[in-house]
Parts: structure tokens; sequence; C-alpha cells
């Protein structure tokens, strides 16, 4: 176990955790929370899970080996330095670069560029083989200046947004209004906790988004939807991304023509861009949730995006569902989304 720190995405004040800590369980990895700070979170936990956050979070955005935490003050910032041991961190021969990171308006009577240098310059003087390279360094030391604390380690991996923007909605062959961005489908995703090879059902599928998804993070996926262009407009986007699914079909979500699948990812339709064949949101929904209840077991998860207004944790309680969490999500003046997350029980 060693301890870790987590760069989190500002976009929203609750998805990033919880998605950063569905992505640890569905891996299989322990962990156990140091520190929540604003837009940070420390961990005590395997070292080897930087990897599995790499590849799957959509709302984190680099994750380090914390080497100390301290008060954002430069004489403490120093000496917590000078007593760390290097050894581990970075050998003589290597070549290194310090990055300090400001989270919004914290500590802002240091400057972030002269911090950096005089850390470089104690770095120096512990390892005086090493050399400094700010292009192509073989080693990072990242510096988190946020909640008047100073978290600072090792960076063991970057996550990049430019995929998800890459893959936003205007930017596959089939588009449809209603859509939901990337990084909010892979974020639900992760909320749903599939593993590697999990078969992940969307019952409203699309555009294809949350199977998109899905499958780039080493699922099996399937998805339905009540109109045959909308199953169509998916697997053409499916195949864009060069992904097969199990199968897309045409079937109404109160009655489906599936057995069995690991976990449901869904957004229903609602809006005016949407379509709803005639039947309300709050019908759709609860069709849903009593249709997919049979193909799941206990402990198996669905994630669900519906208008904050229509209450669908209260409605997934009443269904026979454990309510696990719920997140807003402000779209535009007319709706906020709830991203709610419930459990088989």
């Amino acid at each position: 176990m060693a301890k870790l720190f987590f760069l989190l995405s500002g976009e929203h004040e609750t998805l990033p955790v919880s998605e950063l800590k569905a992505i640890l369980e569905a891996e299989g990895y322990t962990y156990k929370v140091l520190e929540k700070l604003d837009q940070a979170l420390r961990l005590e936990t395997d070292s080897n899970c930087a990897e599995a956050a790499k590849h799957r979070a959509a709302l984190t955005r680099l994750c380090g080996l914390e080497l100390f935490t301290c008060k954002a003050e430069t004489n403490e910032i120093v000496t917590a330095l000078r007593s760390t041991n290097l050894n581990k961190a970075l050998s003589e021969s290597e070549s290194f670069a310090v990055r300090v990171k400001r989270v919004k308006r914290h500590a802002l009577e240091l400057d972030e560029m002269t911090l950096e240098r005089k850390l470089g310059e104690i770095i120096l003087k512990k390892a005086t083989k090493a050399k400094v390279n700010l292009k192509n360094p073989d080693k990072t030391f990242t510096g988190i200046l946020t909640d008047e604390k100073f978290v600072f380690g090792v960076k063991l991996a970057d996550i990049l947004p430019k995929p998800f923007f890459e893959r936003r909605p205007t930017k596959k062959p089939f588009f449809h209004p209603s859509a939901m961005q990337a990084k909010l489908a892979r974020c639900m995703v992760n909320l749903a906790k599939p593993r590697v090879g999990d078969l992940v059902f969307d019952p409203f599928c699309g555009t294809g988004g949350m199977l998109i998804e899905a499958a780039l993070i080493g699922c099996r996926v399937l998805g339905s939807d009540i109109k045959r262009r909308m199953a169509k407009g998916t697997f053409l986007n499916l195949a864009y991304f060069k992904i097969k699914p199990e199968g897309i079909v045409v079937a109404d979500a109160q009655s489906l023509p599936i057995t069995k699948v690991d976990c449901v990812v869904t957004d229903p339709p609602y809006g005016r861009s949407a379509t709803t064949v005639k039947r309300t949101t709050k019908q759709i929904v609860e069709e849903v949730l009593t249709s997919v209840h049979q193909l799941l077991d206990k402990g198996q998860r669905i994630c669900m995006a519906a208008p904050k207004t229509l209450n669908i944790s209260r409605l997934g309680i009443a269904l026979g569902y454990k309510h696990l969490e719920s997140h807003f999500v402000y779209v535009h003046r007319s709706l906020t989304r709830e991203i709610a997350v419930f459990e088989k029980v």
C-alpha cells in the first residue's frame, strides 16, 4: 500500500470522487481515503491502480505517488522536501522536472514558477547526478496547491481530456441532439462498476455513446432502442470506433428480448428532441426499471440519468432497488440531470 494523490476535474462537485472510487472497486483495489481536498483526493492504496485510473477515468486529471503533504507556505514546503528521502523516487542518472498546479485561487501568495525553481534546486542538491529536463523528463515531480495545503510527489499517470473531446456527439457519423457528451457517458459507465469482459446493456442506446465508452474500457456491449433509425445509428457509430457489439436490438424497453446482463447504463428519452412514443418520462423510467430488474443478479448496478424534477431515486426505491447515490448535473436553464445509481437487492 502506498500514499497516492489524484488531481480531479473541476467540472463537477461530487462526480469525480465517486467515479474514482467506483473504478478502484471495480478493478479490485482496496483503498483508504486519507483526505478529500478541493479537486484533490489523497488515498492509501496499491500504486498499480494508477494505470486503471488512466485507462478508465473521465473526471480525473493526474495520479501521483505522494512524498509529503504540508501547509501551503514556502518555508514549510522547503523544510518538508529537504527532509524527504528521494532515493526511491529518483535515481542519480535520471532527469526530472518540477511542476506546480494551483486549484482555483488557492494559495495565491505563492508563485508557481518560483516554487518550481526552488524545489528543483533542492532536488538537484539531494541527487547531484540527476539532470533537469523540462521537455521530456524521466520523472516529473508534481505539487498541488489546494485548501491551504501543498501535496507533492512523483507523477504516475496523466489522464488527458482530449480523447473525450474527439468523441463528442457532433464528431460521430450519426448525430442526434439528445446525445450525451462522451465524458459524462464514461463517468456513468464507471459508476455502474463493470469489469473487463462484463456485458453492459443500454436499453435506450440512441447514438451509442454509453456503449462506445463501455467498450473502450474492455466491456462487451449490448443495446436496444424502440426506433429502428436510432438502432442503426448506434451500429454505425460503433463501427466507426471498430466496436463489435453483442447485439443491437430494435425493442421496447418495457418488453426486452434479453435474459441476462451484468449492469445497465442508460439515459432514457426526455425533452423536445427525444422520442418518448406518447409515454411520459416517468412511465418510461418505471417501465425500464421494472423490465431490467430480472436481467440483473443481486448486487449488480444500474446507472441512469433523468430530469431532476422526476426524482428517479424515489422511483427506484419504490420498485425495490437500493439507491446508492445521486449526482445533479446542470445542462441548461430548463434541465438539470439526476445521475442515479441503484443496486439490485
